[in-house]
This record gives C-alpha cells, structure tokens and sequence, in this order.
C-alpha cells in the first residue's frame, strides 16, 4: 500500500496540473474569442493586425506551454516513483568518492541531468515558436556558446554551494539549517552585487549610453529621486531576441541602469525616462527590500522544513529513495517542494502587480503618466503581449496588471483620454 505522502504528492502534482491546463485553455479561449477586436480604448494606437499577432503568439505559447507542462511532470515522476533519483545515486557511489564529494556528484550529475533533459523544449522555443513570430535573433553558434558558458558558470557554482552546503549539513549539529540557510543567503546577496559587475558580461555586451541628451535627462530624473546609480549601460540584447525591456541591477553603489538597445530604438527620450521611473519606483518605494525581507523569510521556513525532513525515513522512500543521505535531501526537497507551494502563486503575483501599479503611480509623480502609457503600449505592440487575458490566468500568474486596466490608470477615460494617440507608421 501506497505511503500517505506519495499519496499526498501526486494528488498535489496532479491537481496542480489540471489547474495549469485548465487555466491555459481558459486563457486561449479568450484570446480566440477577442482575436478581431482591438479593446476599445488601444483602437487608436494598435492596429488590429497587430493584435491578431498577440492573439496567435500567445495561444502559440501557452499550446506549447501544455506540452512543457506534461514533459517537466513526467521527468518529475521518472526522477522521484520512477528510481531516477535513486539510480543515480547508485552510479555515483560506485565511483567511490569521498564525503562531501560523493553528494556533490550526485547533485551535480541530476542538475546536468535535468539541463539535458530542458534542451529540446529550449531548442522548440527559440528556433520554432520565437523565430515563427519574428522574435528570434540567436544564430545556433550563439546559442551554443550560451549554453556551455551557462554549464561551465553552473557548475563552477553550484560546485561551491552545494559543497559548502553538504559539509554545513554534515558539520553543524541538529540545527544545521540555520547555518545552510546563512550560507544560501550569503551566497545570494554576493551574487546579486557580483552579477552585474563580474558575470553579465560574459554573455551580453555592456556599453554606456552614448546619448548625451537622454543621458542628461536621465541624470535629471536621478537627481530629482535623489538616487544614485553607478552607470547606465546598453545591453545588446538584439543579439538574441527583438523583445525590449529595461531594468536595474546590483545592490548598493553597484546598481546599475541597463535598457536593451531593443527598447532605445523603440521609444521616445521622455518614453524612455518614464519607463526609468518606474523601474526606479521599485527602489525608491522599497519594493526590492520588502522582496528580499520575504524571500529571506521564506528560505528560512524552507530550510528549517528541510532539516526536519532530512531525519525522516519516510521523506526519502515515499520518493523513491531507498537510502537516506544530504543529497538525496536536497534533491528530493528542490524537486518536490514546488508540487505543494503553487497555491501561493496568486497571491505572489497579486502583491507583484500591487507594486506595479505603486511604480507607475510613482513614474507618473515623477516623470510623465502618458509618456508611460504610450510606451508600455509600444511594448504591448513590440512584445506581441495580449491585450485581452483571461481574469482567472491573469490573477493566478501575471505579475504585471492587465494592459487594460493599468492604461486606465495612466490615462483615465475624459478628456485626458485623446493623449493616447500613436506617433509612429500603423502596420497594415
């Protein structure tokens, strides 16, 4: 008979993923069913070709979506119920390896593992579903080059983390937790000030802005937030895709202000600075504090979970694994634990698109609200996003509000409304 909590796991694995295509038909059904109407209050600045092209890419994405969905369930089950787990242990003890090292084998091989297994639906996504809808820019020599960098970065550190964390498992007593959990924290924060500044730049080509007047009128916004940054950088991403984006990046006197060379070809100076205000909001209104405050919150309670669980027998062969070791912990624990917190993703992406609205609120103080609006509809347009979400998809898992409603903040129908008009030509 079936333990209790192989039971309780696959309920939970399988509830999550009739809910994840339930929602995704949902979603596709309302794209479909609002495919050849602009909403009434984008009908003057996206054109209807446009929006068709949103509808069909997202219903391209989340079709794919699906398969992913089924493809990441079943390497679930093959590594946990199936032995994958287990056999790999076995392959590793036989290489006779001494303690931490054994343990970070076995971890190392099921993440390499796992990376493999992830290049099919990587391939698919960039050279099919990107390149069909003209978003796809990475030649396969840049691809490849991406991935080994990404392996080699990959195991160089998840080599020291993984290390430091299977000896603090071994070394520190019943309370080792609090220790692994000081050190994953260490690890995060270091790795968030070093990114930008040591390791970015191995895959992405980082410039300063050259414009003299949008750097100036950036510098403006700076002084009038009272924020410093170290430097504002130009990211090549066209290199690799036709989305744009901007954002900010390191912690303390190493943030810097990155905009995808996409996003400059795209937007206006002031269009630019008020996206910069907004993503500056999210510093000045202590959004990235309150994020880091939960996550820490959050990976204390998860380690803590992790160091009661590591003693129970049960943990291990309810999954799959016949004998107890720290990495078999670590590997159950990251690969089981997201089959149970998914019903905390709604609420995650609710208090995200509570600060979005805080950030645009705050861009539109500072800088310029119908600015703002013309050039997220620019990214709208760019980004192929849809205009017309289902409620319930949106609710469960954008973090962003729908286009809809946070234009109607920007520009509240009245007279104000007519400031949303397009500058540039209308596709036909």
């Amino acid at each position: 008979m079936a333990h209790w909590f192989t039971v309780a796991f696959v309920t939970a694995l399988a509830a999550h993923l009739v809910l994840q295509l339930w929602l995704s038909s949902r979603q596709v059904r309302q794209v479909i069913a609002r495919r050849d109407a602009v909403p009434a209050s984008f009908a003057d600045v996206v054109s209807l070709v446009e929006h068709q092209k949103a509808a069909d890419y997202t219903v391209a994405r989340q079709k794919f979506g699906r398969v992913e969905i089924l493809y990441d369930a079943v390497i679930l089950l093959g590594l946990t119920l199936g032995g994958g787990l287990q056999a790999t242990a076995d392959m590793v003890s036989a290489w006779q390896l001494e303690a931490p090292w054994d343990g970070v084998a076995h971890v190392l091989l099921v993440m390499l593992a796992l990376a493999v297994l992830g290049l099919p639906c990587s391939l698919w996504r960039t050279f099919v579903l990107e390149q069909r809808f003209g978003f796809n820019r990475t030649t396969v020599r840049t691809f490849v080059v991406d991935l080994v960098k990404g392996l080699v970065l990959g195991g160089v550190l998840g080599l020291a983390v993984v290390a430091t964390l299977l000896w603090v498992m071994d070394a520190a007593g019943r309370l080792w937790w609090v220790a692994a959990w000081a050190t994953w924290m260490s690890f995060s924060l270091v790795l968030l000030w070093a990114w930008p500044r040591w390791i970015a730049g191995l895959f992405n080509r980082f410039t300063p802005l050259q414009d003299t007047a949008l750097r100036e009128r950036i510098d403006a916004l700076l002084a009038r937030c009272d924020f410093h940054a170290r430097d504002v950088y130009v990211m090549d991403g066209s290199r690799r895709s036709a989305h744009g984006n901007a954002y900010f990046t390191g912690l303390g006197r190493e943030k810097r202000i990155v905009f995808f060379d996409t996003l400059l070809t795209s937007l206006s100076p002031i269009q630019v600075e008020a996206v910069l205000a907004h993503e500056l909001a999210h510093f000045k209104l202590r959004h990235i504090p309150q994020r880091l405050i939960v996550s820490g919150a959050t990976s204390l309670a998860g380690f803590a979970l992790l160091g009661w669980l590591a003693r129970q027998d049960w943990f291990y062969q309810s999954l799959g694994v016949t004998g107890a070791s720290d990495s078999a912990a670590l590997l159950l624990f990251m690969l089981g634990l997201p089959v149970f917190t998914w019903v905390f993703t709604p609420l995650a992406s609710a208090w995200s698109r509570k600060h979005e609205f805080e950030a645009d609120a705050f861009a539109a103080k500072h800088s310029d609200g119908p600015e703002l609006a013309r050039a997220l509809v620019s990214m709208y347009r760019d980004n192929a996003s849809t205009l017309t979400p289902d409620p319930l998809h949106s609710a469960f898992y954008d973090s962003h509000p729908p286009p809809v409603a946070r234009i109607a903040r920007l520009v509240p129908p009245g007279p104000a409304a007519p400031l949303l008009v397009r500058t540039d030509p209308v596709a036909s």
